[in-house]
């Protein structure tokens, strides 16, 4: 079988031989470039399953090598290398299709662990449980355009945030993008981040040490820890506290958190998806919300269109629904009269599909 091949692009010699080195011993292959135009040269001659490269080049940005890549070759993944500290950078080339990030000063375990799912994305080595499970119903097309979307941010590792109205299925999205990833034999964590009391949100989100609090008698892992290697979803985030929005974007932003009482950080790898009901811009504008961490967590959008806008569905919907009601009684399967088939179809539904 042969081995890997990426592409390295850096003008700093000793960056490139500390990732070629680092990548040798992962058994990939690589080859390097200084500039753009080197860049480009390569990639209209060679086919790789990976690419990493640097946001500053001598004569263009790493941003342009995004979007040929993207544009040209979407099945390969492109992580960037960016400046420590410059999330602008970061989030500007995950909207434009990158993969993934890493900061300067480059991280070799947190490198490793990029190459590593970027590599299972060029394979397409999502398990085959993503076929069965997460599945959205409906054929209109709002929701095919959904699961195009789906099947395409299942393939990057950019923050996600899922928006529309109360019971329109974004948890249901998140599991699906999960479920299709890279990622899917690692756990997907949900949390209700409205649920929580605020004094125990540090607790929850990044764990305690023992003896840390009254009440810590043993050592507890947190959410982000709990989510490592897999996918975090951050259920209605726009409740969170801004005392607790300024500590989630560090841990963002540094792919790290400290345990309660703890006296030292710990990596952790994974997927932020986060969603709300609420119009988290004009949080923003009104100051309930924190702009920076907005723009770290809402790199790309996944709407959900209310029921009402996809009515075609809701017949394929409740066939489904008494379909698996019959499955779960060990009974026949109801029937609906024509007449309440009407007023179904008719009904505004603000609940949307929790209500159906």
């Amino acid at each position: 079988m042969n081995r890997p091949l990426a592409l390295i692009i850096d003008d700093e010699p000793d960056i490139r031989e500390l990732l070629e080195i680092t990548l040798a011993r992962m058994n990939i292959d690589s080859r390097c470039a200084g500039t753009l135009a080197q860049a480009f040269e390569q990639l209209g001659t060679s086919r790789f399953d990976l690419c990493l490269v640097d946001m500053r080049l001598p004569d263009g940005s790493g941003i342009d090598v995004v979007r040929r890549v993207a544009a040209e070759h979407p099945e390969t993944p492109i992580a960037v290398i960016t400046a420590h500290g410059n999330m602008e950078t970061a989030v500007e080339a995950l909207k434009a299709g990158a993969f993934d990030f890493v900061s300067k000063p480059v991280d070799l375990p947190v490198l490793r662990r990029l190459v590593e799912t970027a590599l299972r994305v060029a394979q397409g080595d999502a398990p085959a449980k993503a076929k069965r499970e997460g599945e959205l119903i409906g054929k209109s097309p709002a929701m095919q355009e959904i699961r195009r979307l789906i099947d395409k941010l299942a393939r990057n590792q950019a923050p996600v945030f899922v928006s529309g109205e109360s019971g329109t299925g974004k948890e249901l999205a998140a599991r699906a993008i999960h479920s299709r990833s890279p990622r899917a034999d690692k756990p997907f964590v949900a949390v209700n981040c409205g649920a929580i009391p605020q004094e125990l949100m540090e607790s929850e989100f990044f764990g305690h040490i023992k003896g840390s609090f009254t009440g810590a008698v043993r050592d507890k892992p947190g959410l982000f820890q709990s989510a490592d290697g897999g996918t975090l979803f951050l259920d209605e985030v726009a409740d969170l506290p801004v005392s607790m929005q300024v500590k989630l974007l560090r841990a963002i932003q540094e792919k790290s958190v400290r345990p309660v009482g703890g006296a030292s950080e710990e990596p952790v790898d994974i997927r932020i998806i986060s969603a709300s009901h609420r119009n988290l811009p004009a949080m923003v504008a009104s100051g309930e919300f924190r702009q920076d961490l907005f723009y770290r967590i809402h790199v790309i959008e996944l709407l959900m269109a209310p029921l009402r806008a996809r009515r075609e569905d809701i017949p394929v919907m409740i066939d489904h629904v008494l379909a698996r009601l019959a499955q779960r009684t060990g009974g026949a399967k109801p029937r609906l009269e024509r007449s309440a088939l009407k007023a179904l179809y008719e009904h505004s539904f603000p609940g949307n599909v929790r209500e159906l």
